[in-house]
């Protein structure tokens, strides 16, 4: 007759090895649901990705080319642009732009609806300037939410405008301000120095972008205009790599609704 007694040491110990691998799966589970640390991480910040891309931009470019583009900055920062420059507490100009579908669009008719978050780009070809976009998409519910509506203006052709609105789904107005007229309203239009124009033009044909050959091209410029057309709030740097974070212009916006 079969000795049963090995059979039910063996039929112990594997129930024991299964519960005990239950109760660790739900002690991992718990854990992974009360530990912040193990949660999803969080998207990097515009900041941080302007970052990286700048870092790894200086390790291809030589000596020369950093040379010649931090020369072009402090052209700009000599300029006296920032102190021209539209700021807090001015009346921002109003203007009247076609979008991409060719529709007559005014700041005065957005200003009507709400807060108008007012940016400028310098164009599609500028990777800053794309990250930028990326980020102001992601953010832009939290700007409704809070009654914002977002416009960016580039001095761009509607041509390449529309390529760059489509390219990255963009679901608020941009807007072609050609040959800089409405930026020039503002103070944040400056002509860059012979040598980055140079490289701007073989690089990425700035001119056909542009429709002219002025070299002159924005500051990366934030305002949030209120309802009676003030600005509340200025971001102006000369370091186009610099931008206003998407989300401290929302944090922006819920202390000008209360």
């Amino acid at each position: 007759m079969m000795n049963i007694k090995p059979l039910l040491i063996i039929g112990t110990i594997i129930l024991l090895i299964i519960g005990c691998k239950n109760n660790s799966d739900k002690k991992n589970t718990t854990t992974s649901l009360n530990n912040p640390k193990m949660k999803t991480e969080q998207k990097p910040t515009l900041a941080a990705e302007l970052e990286l891309r700048k870092i790894n931009f200086n390790k291809q470019v030589d000596s020369t080319t950093k040379k010649k583009y931090k020369e072009g900055l402090d052209a700009v920062i000599n300029s006296g642009i920032l102190e021209s420059a539209k700021n807090i507490g001015d009346i921002a100009p109003d203007f009247k732009l076609k979008n991409a579908l060719g529709e007559t669009v005014s700041l005065k008719s957005y200003l009507d609806k709400g807060p108008v978050v007012l940016i400028w780009y310098r164009g599609g070809w500028c990777p800053y300037c794309n990250l930028t976009l990326h980020h102001l998409q992601e953010e832009l519910p939290n700007f409704k939410a809070e009654g914002a509506n977002l416009l960016a203006l580039t001095p761009e052709l509607p041509d390449e405008s529309i390529n760059t609105s489509e390219k990255h789904d963009l679901e608020f107005e941009v807007l072609s301000d050609i040959h800089n007229k409405i930026a020039k309203e503002y103070g944040v239009v400056f002509k860059l120095t012979k040598d980055v124009a140079k490289k701007y033009n073989e690089k990425f044909n700035l001119n056909s972008h542009n429709g002219d050959t002025s070299n002159e091209l924005p500051l990366a410029a934030t305002y949030i205009i209120n309802t009676d057309g003030k600005i509340e709030y200025a971001f102006l740097d000369v370091d186009y790599r610099n931008r206003a974070e998407p989300s401290e212009i929302t944090k922006f916006l819920k202390k000008l609704k209360k």
